[in-house]
């Protein structure tokens, strides 16, 4: 018995593959275990941001004397 598989197969293999993928990445996303390492990660724009320090006067904008 031989078994030819037609492109409409391999297509239809294909996206079936992609659909189990979108799924699984779904699933890991939406986990609520991920949420502490989400949270962290959210912040990493901001971590190079130097924090002003609380004893000196805040830094005006104004141009006026």
């Amino acid at each position: 018995m031989v078994f030819e598989m037609s492109s409409g197969m391999i297509r239809g293999l294909g996206t079936v593959v992609v659909f189990v993928a979108f799924v699984g990445l779904t699933l890991w996303v939406f986990n609520s275990k991920r949420n502490p390492e989400f949270a962290e990660a959210r912040l990493l724009p901001f971590a190079d941001e130097s924090h002003p320090d609380s004893t000196q006067e805040p830094e005006t904008r104004s141009t006026r004397s």
